[in-house]
């Protein structure tokens, strides 16, 4: 609690302390009873508003705080309703003649002041106000800051009430046009959902990750110790495997997160199960995340979306390369026969092409390389060369530009 007089107060106080020196010097004791009565005033002011912090106290005020939706879309508005309850009827007391403000960071209430409805009760007052989520990432959100002075106004105090909340932002993403067989592979003809039952759907295999647990053969995993399912290979969708190549630049690693997200929604709503492999939050090491599968029900989006919060720039070109080389080796040495291997990335230099080019080796891999200046048109197609000699299927594009336009290059670059 931050307890200080207001200029009125200020004013009081030191007529009060003139009054009672001129009054004692003079032995006027009339003046000395009004100076003795002006800081008396301000002194009583004083206690009698710090008494009633609403904060403290066995009657301090209870803040609930909603933020709808959460997490929220960059580029969205998120509605924040702030409930402030007296908890007992003694707390009513403390609940009149508040003022309320609230503190966001400034991602979410673009450096302006937030512009809030408060509406009153007897008992409750609730604060709403509408936010609009600037970046991608996890925001703080609070505490209420709360202000009141005395009836005379020569006393002031304030206070925080509740605790800090967080407002997650996922990346914009765009609804692209689900994947084209040319994509998938036309052998399993898994683009369509086609689910044609092997001819021996008897003989089995051990279970690999994204393998639909509906298929696994319990009474042989209990003998055998291990998980086996049947082997329909055709029965499920491939996995996809999402891999990033995170840019330095602000404005690009947004851009790139959300093509990415877009991406693995389009397959994810294809029947595909999607996990990202990029580097880990605290730059250290690449890292595989389990699959999501469109079975997960309502939560299989959020579950790929929550994904994306948390990754960074790496701080240098190079510890970029070095996480994108790392993954690139991380997917090659695990059992990805098959899998679907889609990627963003930059300009590359001879190691990360090196590494990527053995990815697929036992994948179908698929491309987009980004140029974020002119100046890296260059060797962002000779990228694609190097990668197109490896087995990939890639093509060009730009930061900023339409995602759709993306996605459907990157189909047509089949052709």
């Amino acid at each position: 609690m931050r307890l200080r007089p207001t200029p009125r107060g200020w004013a009081l106080a030191a007529a009060g302390v003139v009054a009672l020196q001129i009054g004692v010097v003079l032995g006027a004791v009339d003046l000395v009873r009004i100076g003795t009565l002006a800081l008396l005033l301000v002194v009583g002011a004083a206690v009698a508003v710090g008494l009633l912090d609403p904060g403290r106290g066995k009657h301090r005020l209870s803040v609930q705080r909603r933020t709808t939706p959460n997490p929220v879309h960059a580029g969205e508005e998120a509605q924040i309703e702030v409930v402030i309850a007296a908890t007992d009827p003694a707390a009513r007391v403390r609940l009149a003649g508040l003022k309320f403000a609230e503190q966001a960071a400034t991602e979410l209430s673009g450096g302006r002041p937030l512009r809030a409805r408060v509406a009153r009760a007897p008992r409750q007052v609730t604060v709403t106000y509408t936010v609009q989520a600037a970046r991608r990432g996890r925001w703080p959100l609070g505490p209420l800051v709360v202000t009141r002075s005395d009836p005379f106004g020569v006393v002031r105090t304030s206070a925080t009430l509740g605790e800090q909340a967080e407002v997650s932002v996922w990346p914009a993403v765009v609804p692209l046009p689900s994947p084209s067989d040319v994509l998938v592979g036309e052998p399993d003809r898994v683009a369509i959902g086609a689910r044609t039952p092997s001819t021996d759907d008897a003989s089995l295999r051990d279970y690999r990750e994204g393998d639909d647990l509906r298929r696994v053969h319990w009474t042989s995993s209990a003998r055998r110790g291990a998980l086996m399912v049947r082997s329909d290979e055709r029965a499920g969708m491939r996995p996809v495997s999402m891999l990033l190549d995170l840019p330095a630049r602000a404005a690009s690693l947004e851009w790139s997160i959300s093509l990415a997200a877009s991406m693995s929604l389009a397959m994810l709503d294809g029947g595909h199960p999607v996990r990202f492999v990029s580097g880990s939050p605290d730059g250290a090491r690449p890292y595989p995340l389990g699959y999501v599968h469109d079975r997960s029900g309502p939560g299989a989006r959020s579950a790929v979306l929550d994904r994306t919060i948390d990754l960074e720039a790496p701080r240098t070109a190079a510890q970029g390369e070095a996480e994108l080389v790392s993954a690139a080796h991380l997917l090659h040495s695990t059992d990805a026969g098959g899998e679907i291997v889609l990627a963003v990335l930059g300009p590359l230099g001879a190691p990360a092409r090196a590494a990527l080019a053995h990815v697929a080796d036992n994948a179908l891999a698929w491309a987009a390389v980004r140029a974020d200046t002119p100046a890296q048109e260059a060797q962002a197609e000779h990228t694609i060369k190097a990668l197109r000699r490896a087995g990939w299927r890639a093509c060009r594009v730009t930061a900023g530009e339409p995602i759709v336009s993306c996605w459907l290059r990157l189909l047509g670059s089949a052709q």
